[in-house]
Order: C-alpha cells, then structure tokens, then sequence
C-alpha cells in the first residue's frame, strides 16, 4: 500500500535534516484533489507540505516541471518559495502564506476580476516555465489513458469532438506569444493576503496562450459576460470582440480537457470526492456553449484576429 501512496508524513518530517531535534506539530490540510497536504510547524514556523497522491503519471504531471515552475512564479512574485524538496518521493515544502483561500462566492465580490489580472499579470511577467501546456494535445493524452483502461466518459463527449480541431485551427490561426501559465485557475488556487492574491499549485502549469489563462479561470470561478469582459479588459487594456471570442473558445477548451482528468480521477483516485460529478459538471458547460448560436460567430473572430 505504501508504493502507492507515497511516505507518510512522519517520513517526510523523519527525512529533512534541518528539522531533527526540533519541534515539529503536523496537520492534515482538507480540499487537495489529487495529493495530501499538511501545514508543519517547525519550532512554531509554519510550512506547507504536499506528498503526490498516486496515480498521477497518468494525469500527465511532470513533478520536475512543476518543480521548476513554483521557483519561478515564486522569483516572479506571485508563489510560494520552496523550503525543501525530497526528489526521492516528489515531495515539496513550501514558505507557508499568510492568506485565505479563495472561493467562487469570494471571487463574486466587485473589483475581484483586476485582482485577478493583476496576479496573473505578475505570472505571465516572471521567468519562462519549463515546459509549453496545450489542452488539445492533454486531451489526446487522457483519451488514451481512458480508452485503454475503458473508462467512461459524460454522455455526449464523444459526439461533439470533432469540434476541438475547429477550436484548435481557429486559435492557431493568429497565435498570440505564449507566457508562463498555471492553466488550473480553481477559485481554491488563488489565495488573498488582504493585499494581493497568489497563486498555488502548478501541477499543470507550462508556457501558454495567455487567453487560455483568461478563459479557464472565468470558466471556474462562473462568471458571466459582464465579468468576463471585465477581466479581459484588466488583463488587455482592451476587450476587443477577437479577444473575447479567443477566450470563449479557451474556456471551453478548459472544460473539455478536464471533464477527462475527472473522469480518469473518477476511477483511480482513494480521495472521498466525487470527481464524476465533477466530470459531468464541466463537460455540461463545454456542451452548452458548444451548442450556442453564437459558437460559429466566435470561431470566425478568433481566426480573423
């Protein structure tokens, strides 16, 4: 059981030199999907600790990527420092963050979406991240995963995927320059100081399409048009119809590629959350905009630029 799980956190604690002989409190920390997470206080000082759940090879997480990656966003400002990392078992300590974690109802305050653009913006500014991201090619790889293992996926998937080399043809149409992107804007991966929001958890995180950034976190955090147009125009300066039509197709992008994590979640993960649900909900979004009247508008604005 214990390969499959990784170190317990007793090991982990057991394994960092630096904390021998000192007093070392430890909490589970609820709401990871995919690793367990605990806040360790050394001597009083707080760290975050993240042990990878099992699995994850087949959710296509590359751990010396996203180790690369937090030091960057960390250089860039906008992500937690790591204090130590056990390459043995991929096991990360961060500098614990003096900031609560943000939700949907949080992120449906006024003036959240700036927030937003400006955390990102830091982001995208910072050091280059290892590794390019793109969804369509993540999506080939966990229909792979998932037609070899026969896992299911939402009713109807299957049938609107000839819709995704239309997206992709549209956005590659008129590229825009790829920044360093964290591509899994949950609500619960910013957290707010009171001051300015950070970023955690860059699991997925490559170089990519800015508007990919744009419409992934719109898509999670349920915004409407309004606040849509109003995080584009934080973000661009500008919310022109291109930009927006660019990251409507993004968002549903977005939904599409993970609808498959859930489902592939659904059948390997021991975590008690019902990733199924989870796969249904986002591939109910992808589908309702995909059967939008306004789809085609949004393909010919994206490719005209």
């Amino acid at each position: 059981m214990r390969a499959s799980t990784g170190p317990s956190i007793e090991e982990v604690v057991a394994a960092i030199p630096a904390w021998a002989g000192r007093r070392v409190d430890v909490a589970s920390i609820a709401g990871g999907l995919t690793n367990r997470n605990y806040r360790v206080e050394v001597d009083g000082v707080p760290h975050f600790v993240r042990i990878p759940g099992p699995g994850t090879d087949l959710l296509a997480v590359d751990r010396a990527n996203e180790l690369h990656n937090t030091r960057a966003a960390a250089a860039a400002g906008v992500g937690a420092r790591v204090v130590h990392h056990l390459a043995r078992w991929d096991v990360i300590v961060l500098e614990w963050l003096d900031a609560q974690t943000m939700s949907n109802g949080a992120f449906a305050a006024p003036s959240q979406p700036g927030r937003i653009a400006a955390a990102l913006g830091r982001l995208h500014a910072g050091p280059r991240f290892r590794d390019d991201f793109d969804m369509v090619g993540l999506s080939r790889r966990y229909l792979g995963v998932i037609d070899e293992r026969g896992i299911p996926v939402p009713d109807g998937y299957r049938e609107l995927l000839p819709a995704v080399p239309r997206i992709d043809a549209a956005l590659r149409a008129r590229p825009l320059p790829t920044v360093p992107c964290h591509n899994d804007l949950l609500a619960e991966n910013y957290l707010d100081d009171g001051d300015r929001l950070w970023i955690i958890d860059y699991e997925y995180s490559g170089n990519n399409d800015p508007t990919f950034e744009l419409g992934n976190t719109a898509q999670e955090l349920g915004f409407d048009d309004a606040r849509l147009v109003e995080l584009v125009t934080a973000y661009f300066d500008t919310a022109t119809p291109a930009l927006l039509a660019r990251c409507r197709l993004q968002m549903i992008m977005s939904d599409v590629g993970w609808t498959l994590w859930a489902a592939i979640q659904a059948r390997i993960s021991d975590i008690d959350f019902d990733f199924w649900g989870w796969a249904e909900e986002r591939w109910a979004r992808a589908q309702a905009m995909l059967h939008k009247p306004d789809f085609e508008d949004w393909l010919a604005a994206t490719t005209q630029g």
